[in-house]
Order: structure tokens, then sequence, then C-alpha cells
């Protein structure tokens, strides 16, 4: 899923403010800096899970050449390799 600078922003100002009202976070560092790292490990996340993807379909496709594609549900071939993928990787989906 691709978000946008803004909505990054949005979710991270919701995470952080979540965090605070449940009184979960302690800042030592002033609250743009905690903000910063939140933004920063959302977007390394979602180029992990970008990555995941893109490499998952291209395992994908070099296995339907390789068998011939024939009555393989390609959706479901897909899920597969993502799950194998994301636990070697150890992504969580």
């Amino acid at each position: 899923m691709r978000l946008k600078d803004e909505q990054i922003a949005r979710l991270a100002e919701k995470v952080l403010g979540d965090l605070e009202r449940a009184q979960l976070v302690q800042q030592k560092q002033g609250r743009g800096a905690v903000l910063a790292g939140i933004k920063a490990a959302i977007a390394k996340d979602i180029k992990q899970e970008e990555d995941l993807e893109r490499d998952a379909e291209a395992l994908l496709e070099q296995t339907l050449k390789a068998v011939g594609g024939q009555g393989i549900d390609r959706h479901k071939m897909l899920k597969m390799i993502k799950d194998k993928l994301a636990k070697e990787r150890k992504i969580v989906l």
C-alpha cells in the first residue's frame, strides 16, 4: 500500500497522540524528533512491503514460466510466495 507523505504524517500524529493519551511514552527529545522517528519507521515498513511485493511478483513469474502456468491459481500462489518471503525476512504483514 502506497501512502503519501501527508498520510504518513497524519498517521504518525495519530500514533503519537494515542500513545501520549495512554501515557505509554515519555519523550526525552522534543515532539518533532519523536514524530520524525515514527514517520521514518512507517516509511521503512512501507518500503519493505513494496520490496516484498515486487520480489514475490518476480518469483511468481519465474515459477509460472518454469512450470508452464497451467492450472495454477495465480492469486493463491502469489499469497503463498509473499507469506513465505515475509517469514524468511521476518516481516509482519
